[in-house]
């Protein structure tokens, strides 16, 4: 049987499996630590019977008053796992617990490439909010795409805004 649990410091020894995704984003032990450390409750994994991860989520909560909201930071999953449904379990799992957290919204970013995980946003429901220029390491745009969460029931987060931004211009 599969498990969704939290994300732990000793699956930063397990998941090379998954980081090794080129479109994986990897960070510093640090970066991972400060997560799990911060908002435990916004960070999980994905096992398989045997224990091996089949894909995690790292979020935080952020931003004040109707820009309070869960962002995702990080969600990945090794290849021969996809197309099983671990993201969406992953990506519902955040949205949860960002409502219990009373967050307007949740977000994300994704490279204006990678047409198949907007796809897969857009199933789930998130809406392209805006282009950020040059946010993947100053060589490609991303698409902060959103959701909305039941504090905000009539959408005013998912309004598209008419024109990109720089990453300077980003809020937090």
């Amino acid at each position: 049987m599969t498990t969704l649990r939290p994300f732990q410091a000793e699956d930063l020894f397990k998941f090379n499996n998954i980081n090794l995704d080129p479109l994986t984003e990897t960070y510093h032990t640090g970066f991972y630590t400060q997560y799990i450390a911060t908002w435990p409750s916004l960070c999980a994994t994905f096992e398989d019977p045997s224990g091996r991860l089949m894909g995690y989520i790292l979020g935080k909560a952020e931003g004040h008053n109707k820009l309070w909201h869960g962002h995702v930071t990080a969600v990945t999953v090794t290849p021969e796992y996809r197309r099983l449904g671990v993201a969406k379990y992953l990506m519902q799992y955040l949205e949860e617990v960002s409502d219990v957290y009373n967050g307007y919204f949740v977000d994300l970013f994704v490279r204006k490439s990678n047409k198949l995980a907007q796809q897969m946003y857009s199933r789930l429901g998130y809406t392209i909010y805006r282009e950020v220029l040059n946010y993947y390491s100053g060589e490609e745009n991303a698409y902060d795409m959103r959701k909305s969460l039941k504090r905000d029931p009539d959408k005013e987060s998912m309004i598209p805004l008419p024109h990109p931004i720089t990453p300077d211009q980003l809020e937090w």
